[in-house]
């Protein structure tokens, strides 16, 4: 289903339907946000794990 059609049977909804889209449009945001967060958090341990190999090296050379 395009977008085109989703946002042309919206207005056929009732209060409860557009609701309960709306609840699950928050849901999948949330998700969204939680995914950047966790990637975010990935890239700055890698960047540590590197800096810590590289401090290893520089002592143990």
């Amino acid at each position: 289903m395009s977008t085109a059609e989703i946002l042309a049977e919206l207005p056929k909804l009732s209060p409860q339907q557009r609701s309960a889209v709306a609840r699950r449009l928050q849901e999948l945001e949330e998700e969204d946000g939680l995914l950047f967060l966790h990637e975010a958090a990935v890239q700055m341990f890698q960047e540590m794990d590197r800096e810590e190999a590289n401090d290893a090296d520089r002592k143990a050379g």
